[in-house]
């Protein structure tokens, strides 16, 4: 074997093994998400997009469900020690985890960030709980209205209606309904508990007081609220049981072109976009006595059980999601609201600003945006939440004898919480 063979060979084992050391060097972190179809085409390729910009960084994500599957298969994760590294949690819920020491105290990382000057206040502050920072907002939201453009013109309605007062919304609904109610189509949807928890904000009250934790849901005015949505499936019948004990059957009907209109997430748009095309319209959530929507979403948070480089290895990624690349791409594709001042003067924010008519009332929403309760407790008061509303939409329990029950429940579970 000649002496340039030796040193050819040599050259290539070297390089083979070169390879894979920096291969083995790459960080893998685990990432649980709640998002599919059009919102998890977007995430993956704002994934692809960080990889290609940190070889070094493998980003594993995982679809695990809805907001409440995922809360649930991180309870069970974490004793038996297969939780991700990083993980979507919504706002009002990451507290169950960040007030146990579940997750990293994100503070230092944020702190060293030029990211967080970039931020808007509300997504600055929804991460914070006593002070210290636990999550980076990724997907922000408010819920507003959907509406069908085919149906309401079919129903002798411009879209145009007036839609700000609860009789407003009633008296369209009934008009569709009334109309088409023969052919299977529905007024108006049952409200998801975003859209429930934005209808008593209208009315000027709050399931929990954000500042002091209070419990409001036996208050005048969240008990007239509940009395409202409940009446448009059990006694004026112009909203579908089907979406109060399944919501995603509500969304569902909704984009089959079921429904003339509903209350969900600037989340949603994407795929309602895709479903209803120029059908969808979008308006602003109603002001019944004042108008106040809440902030909803979720943010990233990062396992305190994660060794320190996987740790940093996923900041990374937070970080770059909430970049305004990233979150213009994000915005643009999804509609969700942009948490970045840069990302809606992007080209690609622009674009759909342009061309995607309704992705902006969100934004225009947002002075009337309010952060929620997110202390340990709210987690079980929103699980608990559909079966009272069930019980009240059904016609099983009036609305304020249930809401006192559940009351005086969710203030022990307070008490019992501590936090």
């Amino acid at each position: 074997m000649t002496r340039r063979l030796h040193c050819a060979i040599a050259a290539s084992v070297f390089t083979l093994f070169a390879s894979l050391g920096s291969a083995e060097a790459a960080t893998t972190v685990k990432f649980w998400h709640t998002f599919s179809k059009t919102n998890g085409d977007a995430l993956n390729k704002i994934i692809a997009a960080f990889e290609a910009a940190h070889p070094d960084i493998d980003i594993e994500p995982e679809f695990v469900g809805n907001y409440n599957d995922l809360v649930a298969k991180l309870q069970a994760a974490i004793p038996a020690r297969r939780a991700p590294d990083a993980v979507i949690l919504e706002i009002t819920r990451y507290g169950l985890f960040a007030n146990n020491n579940i997750l990293t105290d994100l503070t230092p990382y944020v702190d060293a960030d030029p990211l967080k000057n970039d931020l808007y206040d509300f997504a600055r502050e929804i991460g914070v709980i006593n002070g210290k920072n636990y999550v980076v907002p990724f997907n922000s939201s408010t819920p507003v209205l959907y509406l069908n453009k085919d149906i309401f013109a079919r129903a002798g309605l411009s879209v145009y209606t007036p839609l700000k007062t609860y009789d407003d919304l009633l008296k369209a609904a009934k008009t569709i309904q009334e109309k088409l109610g023969a052919e299977g189509i529905s007024g108006i949807g049952a409200p998801g508990q975003f859209a429930r928890w934005g209808l008593v904000m209208a009315n000027d009250s709050e399931l929990i007081n954000p500042m002091t934790n209070d419990i409001l849901l036996d208050k005048p005015n969240t008990i007239e609220a509940y009395q409202w949505m409940g009446s448009l499936v059990s006694q004026h019948k112009v909203a579908s049981p089907d979406g109060v004990t399944d919501e995603d059957k509500g969304n569902a009907a909704f984009m089959a072109g079921k429904v003339g209109f509903d209350m969900d997430s600037t989340g949603s748009y994407g795929g309602r976009k895709k479903a209803l095309g120029d059908n969808l319209v979008v308006r602003p959530m109603p002001c019944n006595k004042v108008c106040s929507v809440p902030i909803g979403g979720a943010g990233i948070g990062i396992m305190a059980s994660s060794p320190k480089e996987v740790q940093d290895a996923a900041y990374k990624f937070v970080s770059y999601a909430a970049s305004p690349d990233a979150n213009a791409a994000w915005f643009a594709a999804t509609g969700y609201l942009p948490i970045n001042k840069k990302s809606a003067a992007l080209p690609v924010a622009v674009k759909a600003l342009q061309s995607q008519p309704g992705i902006d009332v969100a934004i225009n929403s947002l002075p009337y945006a309010h952060g929620r309760a997110r202390s340990t407790f709210v987690t079980w008061m929103r699980t608990n939440e559909y079966k009272v509303w069930q019980s009240i939409a059904l016609g099983q329990r009036k609305a304020d004898e249930a809401l006192k029950d559940f009351a005086e429940q969710t203030r022990k579970e307070s008490q019992r919480a501590g936090n």
